[in-house]
């Protein structure tokens, strides 16, 4: 991982004056963790390609999420960056192995979503009436081995929403999720959820648009005719 992370100037996906989409490794924070371990605001100095101004993330991907992580290149795209993904006018689709084969085929997950937390498991996200609107859409995409490969497309961007709505909406979680998974089938290979692409945009400027390929784990997990 800490070679992935070195290497963030050699992963992006899309760059202009305004925007740097990165393909950020799975194993690697955004913002800086309490552990100590290096995260993404660590490398953030390489990815200024001649600016004097750092880029600085628009939005956040769990650690164990790889995939399209969009930063900005000065405040005033920052601004319209944030508005853009408040006023959903931003696709992010992602790709999940899931551990075990859901029923359906496809569908749309609406629960809300609401944070808990307790001394002896500490914090995680639950399903709640009383939480914030969380909807989700996806599809199978392949079939292999006890596992299914689906695509996610969230309408909103709640804290661990598609490992919640895996679980709660979907009846299957993620395969290596090590909140929400099954206990005891975390492998060394870590969660299977993948930021596949992300599409933002700009009113009269072209939009950002970028696709991160497919991380080795994917393939590791027998998906890799994508």
């Amino acid at each position: 991982m800490v070679d992935a992370a070195r290497m963030l100037s050699d992963r992006v996906l899309f760059i202009d004056a305004e925007a740097i989409v990165v393909d950020k490794p799975a194993g690697l924070a955004v913002d800086a963790p309490r552990d100590g371990s290096l995260s993404v605001a660590n490398h953030l100095e390489t990815l200024a390609f001649g600016f004097r101004r750092w880029p600085q993330p628009v939005h956040r991907l769990d650690r164990d999420t790889s995939g399209c992580l969009l930063l900005s290149r000065n405040p005033k795209a920052h601004r319209r960056f944030q508005q853009a993904f408040e006023a959903r006018e931003v696709t992010k689709v992602y790709w999940a192995v899931l551990d075990g084969v859901p029923a359906e085929q496809e569908g749309v997950v609406d629960a809300p979503l609401h944070k808990v937390s307790t001394r002896e498991d500490g914090w995680r996200m639950v399903v709640d009436p009383r939480g914030k609107p969380a909807r989700t859409g996806w599809r199978v995409l392949a079939v292999k081995d006890s596992r299914a490969l689906i695509e996610m497309t969230p309408e909103t961007g709640r804290t661990h929403q598609l490992r919640v709505h895996a679980v709660v909406g979907i009846g299957v979680p993620i395969a290596g999720d090590p909140v929400y998974g099954r206990a005891g089938r975390v492998p060394e290979s870590g969660m299977l959820l993948h930021a596949r692409s992300l599409r933002v945009v700009r009113g009269e400027k072209a939009a950002i648009e970028a696709t991160a390929p497919l991380p080795p784990t994917f393939a590791a997990a027998g998906f890799d005719d994508f």
